[in-house]
């Protein structure tokens, strides 16, 4: 454990990029009413632009929104008055479009509804929020608990190995009626892991083993021997549990904070090469991974063959169709590409109702909230929590880019949910827990050092 603890001495960081540090707490508020109400007036413009009436839960809708979102602002006012403000209107605003995409989508598919089960999951994730950023005083203190974390994830991803596939991957826990997909959580307990030991080992990373050329080194096997098996290890999930997406997201997190921890660009280009040799093999060995790689080099080929366009070519269809401003929310027909429209392609449905342009703000969004990551990580002092902020925001980058190249067509799809958008109730849950991790990295980082703290580093 000592050696995950190991702190290595180094320059003082620059001073917080966002100027000095104070409480604003009033603008979080005030952001949060702006969140609430743009959700409530989209849930209230979908009924009346499909039904011609307001919706009989609008009500409702709007009381459970803006308590929950009165609920983890009093949480961030007194427990991290000093975290970003913009990061939980930002989380609100993203979940709340997410509620008004399912619920349109609800009204085409009255069979399968999923807009209560999501508010009630989102409810869950805003009460573990709560529950983070209040019992979590020290991001800290989650370094004592990086080998715990790293077996606790292995176990989340192995455990739907031994489940029946659901739509041809081995990523679902099915139970008494209920879902559940453990790799949403592992990916939070990986990020512990990996910032724990890299803060640990950075200098080893950066400075030790032989010169091959330019400037990569052949490391020591001790130091090696983890990066390979992190490698294998998302090589293997994608083989067991015909998972692309989630062996993408975990190799990409440990690169991309492998890289951050030793500022060497070989990393990545090691990290690229890997992954490209892995991504290969296994499409072009692995029969669920191969048919997907095929609907990506051609995505217009079943309707060729006279069956009708499939997923793929329907989101991109509904992408063609949005244009510039969109059909109008309610008048899209992105319900046509079946059962992954509220989930793996829910990015579709707002391409075509709100157009390129409310896609870009979207993607906006996605854009500040991992901004505000990487600013928290590059004003905190420790080494973890700088990589502890980087991996989060990290995350939710990669989800993002992912899950919209697979559904536009630039890299084959993966299956994930988009954050906080789609339906699933075990991402939306993560989502608010990463959200409350950035909330309490973004107060330790912005906190006022107590008087002779700076002498004393």
């Amino acid at each position: 454990m000592t050696a995950l603890t190991a702190e290595v001495a180094e320059p003082a960081p620059p001073p917080p990029p966002d100027g000095p540090a104070s409480p604003r707490g009033g603008v979080e508020l005030t952001l949060l009413a702006g969140a609430v109400l743009i959700s409530v007036l989209g849930h209230l413009y979908v009924g009346l632009a499909t039904t011609g009436r307001v919706p009989g839960t609008a009500g409702r809708y709007a009381a459970g929104l803006a308590g929950t979102a009165l609920l983890a602002h009093l949480a961030v006012r007194f427990r991290a008055p000093y975290a970003d403000p913009l990061v939980l209107p930002i989380a609100v605003l993203l979940n709340g479009l997410g509620l008004v995409l399912i619920q349109r989508l609800d009204l085409t598919t009255p069979a399968h509804l999923a807009a209560g089960d999501q508010l009630r999951w989102s409810a869950l994730g805003v009460a573990l929020f709560v529950l983070v950023v209040v019992l979590l005083r020290d991001h800290r203190v989650l370094q004592r608990y990086a080998y715990l974390s790293v077996a606790a994830a292995l176990a989340l991803m192995l455990v739907p190995v031994f489940f029946p596939a659901v739509n041809g991957a081995h990523i679902w826990i099915r139970f008494a009626g209920l879902s559940f997909q453990p790799g949403e959580f592992a990916k939070i307990l990986l990020a512990v892991f990996f910032a724990a030991y890299l803060a640990a080992n950075r200098t080893a990373l950066a400075l030790t083993g032989r010169r091959l050329f330019w400037k990569l080194r052949l490391l020591p096997g001790r130091v090696l021997g983890p990066i390979l098996a992190i490698w294998l290890l998302s090589v293997g999930v994608l083989v067991l549990e015909r998972d692309l997406g989630t062996s993408l997201l975990f190799f990409g997190l440990f690169v991309v904070m492998l890289f951050t921890a030793t500022g060497r660009i070989g990393w990545i280009a090691i990290g690229l090469l890997l992954a490209a040799v892995g991504a290969y093999a296994v499409g072009t060995l692995e029969p669920h991974v191969h048919s997907r790689v095929g609907d990506w080099t051609n995505p217009f080929a079943s309707i060729d063959r006279g069956e009708g366009p499939g997923q793929l070519a329907q989101s991109l269809f509904a992408f063609g169709a949005g244009g510039l401003l969109g059909s109008g929310l309610g008048h899209g027909q992105s319900f046509l590409i079946g059962f992954a429209a509220k989930s793996d392609f829910i990015l579709a449905t707002a391409g075509e109702e709100l157009g390129l342009a409310g896609l870009t703000a979207i993607l906006l969004l996605y854009g500040l909230l991992v901004d505000r990551g990487f600013r928290a990580g590059l004003s905190l002092r420790d080494p973890f929590g700088r990589l502890l902020a980087t991996g989060v925001a990290s995350t939710v980058a990669l989800q993002v880019f992912v899950i919209a190249g697979g559904v536009t067509g630039l890299i084959p799809l993966t299956g994930m949910a988009m954050p906080f958008l789609a339906q699933g109730g075990s991402s939306v849950v993560t989502n608010w827990i990463m959200v409350a991790l950035l909330v309490r990295l973004g107060d330790s980082a912005r906190r006022p050092r107590p008087a002779g703290a700076e002498g004393a580093a």
